[in-house]
């Protein structure tokens, strides 16, 4: 596309606006220093987006609205969009899905079924706030994890308080990560809000295989010893 053909960034947001109502200059800014985006430059060095460039930068917000994917998965996707292969939801890592939205949830009867729990001990699991309901009463898929876990952990003879400790040592990681995004999390734009969701993924992700590791350490030297 000749130079006098090309968009201004102004004018992309523009064109893009109805359809995006979150794209801003600074967005686009911002996927251009992740890698994601790479516009020509007039020779006074203004941005000048061609139509290939604008068809990429519709994918990459459509991905992040439709899929809530973050910058990374988007990024791999790319190179299938580029060769024009299919570039469904496909298969994300653990990072990438530990902050997916989660929509299914599941009602007290039939997470009591799945997890083999009786009655009072999931009441016990809401009272010791390990398993919380939402304000429909109904539990998300994480719950039905932590009660089928749980369940096994009853048949060893341990209890609801005893799980507490767990909640804890989650509260205060949780805590740790938290302080490292306060301030993107704080900020009033949408890119550092995007920064702070791909440290928690990436560094929640790094610290859960902390955690098993160095409990799987202290579990060996118990056993050892």
């Amino acid at each position: 596309m000749e130079s006098s053909e090309a968009l201004t960034i102004g004018e992309v947001i523009n064109l893009l606006k109805e359809d995006f109502p979150d794209v801003s200059v600074s967005k686009v800014r911002f996927l251009e220093s992740q890698g994601l985006l790479s516009p020509g430059r007039s020779d006074g060095g203004y941005r000048q987006f061609d139509s290939h460039d604008i068809d990429r930068l519709r994918f990459i917000l459509g991905q992040q609205r439709d899929h809530f994917l973050p910058l990374k998965v988007i990024k791999s996707k790319l190179t299938l969009w580029e060769r024009g292969e299919d570039v469904g939801p496909g298969v994300m890592g653990d990072e990438d899905r530990l902050l997916q939205p989660q929509r299914e949830t599941i009602t007290r009867d039939e997470l009591l079924r799945r997890s083999s729990l009786v009655p009072g001990e999931l009441d016990a699991l809401i009272d010791h706030s390990l398993i919380r309901p939402d304000e429909s009463g109904a539990f998300s898929g994480q719950a039905l994890v932590v009660a089928t876990e749980a369940r096994r952990l009853f048949s060893h003879g341990l209890e609801a308080r005893h799980l507490r400790t767990i909640l804890h040592a989650v509260e205060r990681e949780a805590d740790v990560l938290g302080q490292l995004t306060a301030p993107l999390r704080r900020a009033r734009n949408a890119e550092a809000h995007e920064q702070a969701r791909n440290i928690l993924a990436g560094a929640g992700e790094a610290m859960i295989s902390v955690h098993r590791a160095l409990l799987t350490e202290e579990l060996k030297r118990l056993a050892d010893s």
